[in-house]
């Protein structure tokens, strides 16, 4: 269970991410056209997993939009945005932000993927909501990179994940 913090108060996670090395748990999340999406639907890509708790949080929004810039740096890498939002939800965030290279992804159907990947908070006002976390994957489906954000209302590390990235 990782410790993490919102604005300073102390929350906890179902548990921790992925190993470094290890292979990626799969998930079944929604995307926009309200289609299931899987790990292997990105197969032979790199995925950069930016995790957040709602897009209707600047520091959510902000990391979005980040990646969003980023991602055409990086040919061969997809951005999965991932949280509890609404698909409808995210699609007006996108469309009211011009977020267009990011695919957002909802764990609207199935919730396995915030406790696979240790990211859902237990306890505290965002419980049952997901942690900030970045997981880079590989396009041979291992884990690269991960960062748990020690505290939700801070932005992650976005030179160390896009360098996990490209290397």
């Amino acid at each position: 269970m990782a410790k993490i913090t919102l604005k300073g108060s102390p929350i906890s996670t179902v548990g921790e991410l992925p190993k470094v090395g290890s292979k990626a748990p799969d998930f079944i999340l929604v995307d926009g056209s309200l289609a299931d999406k899987r790990l292997a639907d990105f197969s032979g890509k790199v995925k950069i997993l930016n995790i957040v708790a709602s897009l209707d949080t600047s520091v959510c929004a902000l990391s979005a939009k980040r990646f969003d810039a980023e991602v055409a740096k990086l040919p061969n890498a997809v951005v999965l945005n991932i949280s509890c939002d609404l698909p409808f939800a995210q699609g007006r965030f996108c469309k009211a932000e011009g977020v267009n290279s990011v695919v957002m992804l909802s764990q609207m159907r199935n919730r396995s993927f915030g406790r696979d990947y240790g990211v859902e908070i237990l306890d505290g006002p965002m419980a049952g909501l997901l942690s900030r976390a970045i997981v880079i994957v590989g396009a041979d489906d291992k884990v690269k990179y991960v960062e748990q954000v020690p505290e939700i209302a801070q932005e992650p590390d976005y030179t160390k994940a896009l360098a996990a990235a490209k290397a």
